[in-house]
């Protein structure tokens, strides 16, 4: 049993309409489109430099370094205490404080504890070297 149209039929579209939806989807575009003029290599991938071939007589001329783009591939290489004020992941909390809580006294005894030798060690350490020797 065949089932009637519940609806109108779609007429086709013809060109004007096609045009109309077109211009509407490029304005549309070009309201979020935002227009990039300074261009730069971006700091935070590892930059490749490929060499010329060896045999090559291009004379190399010398190209002015722009320090605004050094400092940004600095920045972006050092290390994460140097780059932020405060660690910006859980991970980076473990370790981001790295200083010593009280300075290092080589003479202080009850922190310090250097490597000392016994009889019993100077003599083995005697033993290994003519073990080394034989």
């Amino acid at each position: 049993m065949a089932t009637p149209n519940k609806g109108k039929e779609k007429e086709p579209m013809d060109i004007v309409h096609q045009n109309a939806i077109h211009v509407e989807t490029i304005r549309k575009e070009q309201r979020s489109q935002k227009l990039h003029t300074e261009f730069s290599i971006n700091p935070f991938k590892k930059l490749h430099i490929l060499a010329d071939k060896p045999m090559s007589r291009k004379m190399y001329e010398d190209i002015e370094e722009d320090p605004t783009f050094l400092n940004i591939i600095h920045k972006a290489h050092s290390e994460p205490t140097k780059k932020y004020t405060h660690p910006l992941t859980e991970s980076q909390e473990i370790g981001w404080i790295s200083t010593p809580l009280i300075a290092s006294d080589r003479a202080d005894r009850r922190l310090n504890f250097p490597r000392q030798n016994s009889e019993i060690t100077k003599y083995m350490a005697a033993a290994w070297r003519l073990k080394g020797k034989n």
